[in-house]
Formats: structure tokens, sequence, C-alpha cells
């Protein structure tokens, strides 16, 4: 193993970590910060050197003790870790509270935001404060003392619940398979998800061919299986996970743990004084009311429901050419979708796939970024990591600093979590005598290397990476020592997409897809005329691609502005209404999407799924300029590294974009790059 003093990094060794130990060593790292503030408050030094600076560090010391525990019960979770790592959920969950609620802390806080040295700390030091204040408020500071402790109850029942939606949502999507011995039953499937399916039965000692309900897994049957009859049990399976409904129907239900959750959370912001849970949310967010909300999702549906319905009658028309029997179901929709497609375009995700290998697109990842920012990245060998398939690199910049590094985690497995997502392993901060730069976790669940063939990634799926890898560099790339607001630190969750959904526009770009493609026996580029093909089928079905996530961002935004806790059934009530109003595609009445909708109720979306859509009104806008300037333009490049990826949640995001854009952003960039015109 490579020395962390030679690279400058501080690494977790995962492999040292032991199940047994990890709520006692949890235990003495909270006491340790406790202690910190204690002396800390007892010195009377209210300073940014004599206040802040200590309490930063000891709360370091707890994060980087708890974030490969974290990250590892997410991607190679087993019934020991998954125990311990639910064990110290509630000490961390009180720990917080009790910080939040510390009013000598407060008052020291205060008594800094009021001094003299306060106007002469930098910007970002001086958000910290404010952002901190603001957040002890959230903590409940003013709260009577009864009050405090109903709070930190409510926010310990919340943590563990988070946890449970997640867990069981993991078994759920684990437990279930579907095993086929007649290959008559993979007419249509194309030869990689057949031979994915055939490694994953010899994994599990079977012979034939195994199914999965992992993504990879799941979505080629919806796209290409000729087999309706195994649509349909996919797509059961898949949307009835963890729920009353399905073929585990009861099993891992998270029904009552949705309830509960939506219960506390109107508890939590009533006692915070709100009226209801977005508006606490709200809080922290770019938009600064329920009705911008509301009118900003509401608007970009009725600019796209009738491009949409347009869209749904063309599949309803063209599978109705194929068999006019057919009643088209939603388990109907992927496969007649994608067969439109390659008629209209005559282009398919399986015939790029030869063209995406894993190694080429992370390369070619890799020279967008030294194109835009003048990074090198490295790949460091034997670095120590949970599994065999992760890959560690150091990124430098143009003057050759060291600038952080990142684990990649590519591929799907058992036992871990589905989705793709960015985490932070550690964060900037300018300790001393070393610094600590900031390393982050990036994880996806793509199908592996088969058959002695290189992973094969569907366009799709590089623009998965992609988009992780946006997180990645907000958070790598920061030059804020600050720790409350570097990185994704400190910046609204409305805000946070940003970087993430701008660098997706490289994928559509031909000059990047010429260095980012590549067959994977021949080398050969992608060819013209599939370039072509892609980039004309790029907005097939963009209106209903659009309605789906305004469905989710305003089912999340109403059922937390509305939930009344002494109506019954009012989950499913409210999402049937939404899908009334914006959705051309009506769900079965047994699809519970919401029993495995995890950005809210194991993640950090509540009432601020709109987010991605916010962002992405930001992200467009601003890659806009790049088309005016150059999409390699390294000016323009490097006024966005600037502006937006190292400035972190240093300033107010709307500050920052403009900065950037020269002006306030325009919604007309997104619907042009979508095809809405609306």
């Amino acid at each position: 193993m490579i020395s962390n003093m030679q690279q400058g990094l501080s690494l977790p060794n995962f492999s040292d970590i032991d199940v047994t130990t990890i709520a006692a060593e949890i235990d003495e790292a909270i006491a340790h910060c406790q202690q910190t503030i204690n002396k800390t408050l007892e010195c009377n030094d209210f300073s940014w050197d004599g206040l802040i600076r200590p309490i930063e560090k000891a709360d370091n010391a707890l994060t980087n003790l708890w974030s490969p525990v974290s990250h590892m019960n997410s991607v190679v979770s087993t019934d020991a870790l998954r125990e311990a790592h639910d064990s110290c959920l509630p000490k961390l969950s009180a720990h917080h509270t009790w910080v939040g609620q510390h009013e000598d802390l407060f008052l020291a806080y205060k008594a800094l935001r009021n001094s003299e040295e306060f106007v002469q700390l930098s910007e970002a030091q001086q958000k910290t404060i404010k952002d901190t204040l603001r957040d002890f408020r959230l903590s409940g500071i003013d709260l009577s003392s009864e009050d405090k402790v109903r709070y930190a109850g409510i926010k310990s029942r919340l943590s563990d619940l988070s946890s449970q939606f997640a867990n069981n949502l993991l078994d759920a999507t684990n437990n279930w398979f579907k095993h086929i011995e007649d290959d008559s039953e993979l007419s249509g499937l194309p030869e990689s998800a057949i031979a994915a399916a055939a490694q994953t039965a010899r994994q599990r000692g079977l012979q034939g061919w195994v199914f999965t309900l992992d993504f990879p897994s799941y979505l080629p049957v919806m796209m290409y299986a000729d087999n309706r009859d195994l649509r349909e049990q996919m797509y059961t399976a898949y949307v009835t996970r963890a729920s009353d409904k399905g073929p585990d129907a009861g099993k891992w239900n998270n029904s009552a743990i949705i309830d509960e959750t939506l219960k506390l959370r109107l508890q939590l912001a009533r006692l915070l004084g709100f009226e209801n849970y977005a508006d606490l949310s709200l809080e922290t967010k770019m938009a600064k009311s329920a009705d911008q909300v509301f009118g900003f999702l509401h608007d970009l549906a009725k600019r796209s429901k009738a491009q949409a319905e347009e869209d749904l009658l063309r599949v309803q028309t063209f599978a109705a050419g194929i068999d006019d029997t057919i009643e088209l179901q939603a388990w109907d929709l992927s496969y007649f979708s994608e067969k439109l497609k390659q008629s209209t375009y005559s282009i398919s995700d399986e015939a790029l796939r030869p063209y995406f290998p894993q190694q080429r697109v992370v390369d070619g990842l890799f020279e967008v970024i030294t194109r835009l920012y003048g990074t090198r990245i490295e790949q460091v060998e034997n670095i120590d990591t949970w599994h065999d398939d992760v890959r560690f690199y150091v990124v430098y910049d143009a003057e050759n600093k060291l600038r952080g590094g990142f684990y990649l985690d590519l591929y799907a497995r058992p036992k871990k979590r589905g989705g793709a997502w960015m985490d932070v392993c550690r964060d900037k901060l300018s300790l001393t005598p070393n610094p600590q730069f900031p390393v982050a976790y990036l994880t996806c669940n793509f199908n592996g290397p088969v058959d002695g063939k290189p992973a094969l990634f569907t366009h799709d799926e590089v623009i998965t990476l992609f988009h992780e890898f946006g997180h990645g560099l907000h958070h790598i790339l920061t030059q804020i020592d600050v720790g409350g607001v570097n990185g994704t630190n400190g910046v609204p969750w409305d805000a946070v997409e940003l970087p993430s959904q701008f660098l997706e526009n490289w994928c559509w770009q031909p000059e990047a897809l010429n260095f980012i493609s590549g067959h994977f026996e021949t080398g050969e580029p992608l060819p013209s005329e599939m370039l072509d093909k892609l980039l004309a089928a790029k907005n097939f079905q963009s209106a209903m691609q659009m309605l789906r996530q305004l469905e989710f961002a305003l089912f999340d935004f109403t059922l937390h502005q509305t939930f009344d806790p002494a109506q019954t059934g009012q989950v499913q009530h409210i999402l049937d209404e939404v899908r009334k109003l914006v959705a051309v595609v009506i769900p079965p009445d047994f699809n519970r999407f919401q029993h495995s909708f995890g950005h809210i109720f194991a993640g950090s979306y509540a009432a601020g799924y709109y987010s991605y859509k916010w962002a992405e009104v930001l992200s467009a806008d601003a890659f806009s300029r790049f088309e005016e300037e150059g999409i390699f333009n390294r000016q323009t490049g490097l006024a966005f590294l600037h502006h937006i990826l190292e400035a972190g949640g240093s300033r107010e995001p709307m500050e920052l974009f403009t900065a950037f854009r020269g002006r306030v952003p325009e919604v007309d960039a997104l619907l042009r790059h979508t095809g809405i015109t609306g």
C-alpha cells in the first residue's frame, strides 16, 4: 500500500474495520466531540480560531470514522455490518441534536457573529457562521426543555425509519429473481443481457438464466423481451417491492414506515413553527416559497403535456400496427417504445453498447475534464478498498497541485444498494500540520465484464457516470477550506444537481463522443451514421420523460405540504391525484412506486425532489454559454471551475450562477435541449 503521506491523502483502511468495535469507537468519537465543545466554551475565546477550528477538527475525526462504515453498509452489506451500522444511528442522531440545542454553543456563535472579528473573516467563514445560526434554529434551540426532548426523540426515530426503509428495499430487491431454463423464453433479448443472466445463474449454482430486480438485469427484459408474460412478471415484482402487493406482498413492507415518517416530519415541522414539512424544507433551499415550487413544476408540466400525449399516441399507434389485439399495458410501454425508436431512428442502446467499453468511457470522461479544467487524473494501485472491482484515482490541477481523490465502484452485485450516487469520504480541511484533501465515493450499478468481454455500457449508463462524476468534481475541486461550505456542503439542495447535470451535456457532443466511444474489439470510434442516429433520437419521448419526473416531484412536494395524519390511504390518494393532473401514462392499481422511493424516504430529497428539475434549468443555461463560446473553450471552463465548482457553498448559488452566466437563469435552454416546444 502506498503511503498516505506520500499522496497527501488520508484514506480509510476498509479491511481494518471490525464490526464488533464500531459502536464503541463511535461512542468514543462522540464523547471526544462533546468534550471538545465544552472545553472550548470554558476558554471563553469566541473567535474563529478559538471556537470553530477545534470543534471542526473533532467533528472531522467523527466523520472520518463513520464515513467508511456508512458507505460499506451501502455497497457490501452484511447482517453483522448492518446491525453495527444501525446500532450507531440513534447515538449519532442524539449527538447532532445535543450540538444543535447546546445553548452556550449557540450564544458563542452569536457572539462571534456580532464581534468586530466577523467583518474581517472571509466570505466563506461568514456564511458558515450564518448557516450554523440558522441550523441552530432548525434544530430547536428556541424550544422549551420539554419540546427539545420531543425534538430529539423525533429525529432519532426518523433516522431509524430511514434506515429501515432502505434495508427493506434492498432485501426485497435481492430476494426476488426469475429463473429460466427454456431458451425460448429469451426471445428478443440482446446477447449481453442473456450472457449476464447466464453468469448470474452460474453464480447461484443454477442452470440456465437468472434475471433479478437489479436495474441492469431488469431493464433489458422490459425493453427487449418478446415474452409478454415475462415482462409482466418482472414489472409486477419491480413496482411492488417492499409493499403490500406483488409476489412478496407484506414482506419487507414499507407502508407503516412511510406513514410514520410523514407523521413525524409533520410533528417536527410544527414543533419548529412551520405549517408543514415542505415549508421547513424550503428554509435551506433556493426556492423561497411553496407557490414558487408549484408554479415552476406546473409551468413545465403545462409546456410538456401536449407533446407527451403525442408521444404516447405515437407508440400506441405503432403497437396497434404490430398487434391490434393488444391493449397496451405498463409492461408493454418500454418494449414497444424501443421498437418504435429502432423503427424511426434505426438505433438502439444495444447496438451502441459495443462502442462504450468501460475503460474507453472512463478515459474519455477524464479527457473531457482535462480539456475543460486542465486537470490530470491518475489511477493509484495498491489502495485498500472494499471490493476487488473498486479503483482509486487522484486529481491534480493545471499547476500539478494535488486536489483530491475518488473511489470508483461501477458494477452491480448482491448486497449493494441500487442506483448511482456520490458520497463524501473526506472533506477538504486546512488541518495542522497536514491539510486534508477531499476524497469522494463514486458508485454506480452497471453490468460488469461477462464471458471475457470488458464491461460494455449503454449510452444512458455513460450519462449516469458523467452525472455522478459531476458531483464528484464539485466535492474534489473545491478551493474552500471551511468545512461547512466547501464542496457540496452548504449548497442548497435545489442547486446541488447543477454540476452533475451540467456534465451530462458532453455525452451528446460529437467532438467528445469521438474519444468517449471506441469499439471494444477494434477501437473504432462511433461511426458517423450511428452518431447521427444517436443525436437524432436524443429527445425521443422527452416530453413523457419530463412529465414522469414532474410527477415524482409534485407527489413529493404535495405529500409533504398537505399530509394529514387523520386521513387513511392519503399517500396513494395524493399520488393518484398528481397522476391525473400531469401524467399521460397511468400505471396499474397494484403499482406501489412510493414504497421504493428511497430519495424521499431513505435519502435527503424529502420535499426537495423538485431540485432535479430546478437545477436542470441552471445546468442547461450554464451549458448554453459553452454552446456559444465552444464546448471545450478553456477560458469558459475555467470560469465554471472558479465560479461554481471551486466555490462550493461559500456564496448563494444565484450569486455564483449570475457571476458565471452574466445574468439570472432562463428556462429556454432546458426546453430547447429537451426538444419540448410547448
